[in-house]
Parts: structure tokens; C-alpha cells; sequence
């Protein structure tokens, strides 16, 4: 390989993208903490299951952090590695099951749970 052809191979690899600013074709890179609204929104919709568990309705509470394992279950198979934030802990197939047994424990134990007469 000649030095020409090097010197060519490093200068289009050094070339502007698109828009002339050296990005990649696909744009800007998001913010990082973008990676970490999944986790947030799980995160929140648990905590709306413990304030309704503590408001006394033992049924509706594990039912709604049910549904927030659901959810965590989902975006862990959805989303790309880079953009799943704090919902990575150990591997996606991991992190799934464990979800989804932790859910449905839950579910299971809102159906038995008794209702309490006031």
C-alpha cells in the first residue's frame, strides 16, 4: 500500500458528515441522562404503587408495582443497550425473567390478598 492511498484512506475518514460538522449520518448523540428516563418512569410508577399499598388498598398496590416490573420488563426487550440507562444489571434475558417472576408474584399476591372490610 502506498502512502498516497494511506493519506487518502485517513482524509476520508477525517471528512465532514452530512451536515459539515463531522457527525455521523444518523445526527447529534442525545444526552446521556436520556438513557436514563426508562428507569425514571419505572421508577415512579413504583412509587405509585407504594403510596396506594400505604393508603391501604392492598389489592391496587402490588397490582400497580405489577405493573411497573411489567413495564421494566418491556423496555429492558425493547430498548438498545445504550439507551436502556439503570434497567441493565445483569444480561437482558436476565433482567427480563427476573422481571417478569417478580410481576407475577406480585399479581398473585394481590389476587389472595384479603380485602379488608372498614
Amino acid at each position: 500500500m502506498s502512502r498516497n492511498s494511506v493519506e487518502a484512506a485517513v482524509a476520508a475518514e477525517e471528512e465532514p458528515g452530512p451536515s459539515g460538522h463531522g457527525e455521523d449520518a444518523q445526527g447529534p448523540e442525545p444526552p446521556g441522562w436520556l438513557a436514563q428516563v426508562p428507569y425514571f418512569l419505572v421508577l415512579a410508577t413504583m412509587a405509585a404503587g407504594i403510596v396506594v399499598v400505604a393508603a391501604a388498598y392492598f389489592k391496587r398496590g402490588p397490582a400497580i408495582i405489577a405493573g411497573a416490573l411489567l413495564l421494566a420488563a418491556l423496555l429492558r426487550h425493547v430498548l438498545p443497550e445504550d439507551r436502556v440507562g439503570m434497567l441493565a444489571v445483569r444480561g437482558r434475558w436476565f433482567d427480563i425473567a427476573t422481571a417478569l417472576a417478580l410481576a407475577g408474584a406480585l399479581v398473585v399476591l394481590a389476587w389472595v390478598a384479603p380485602a379488608l372490610s372498614s
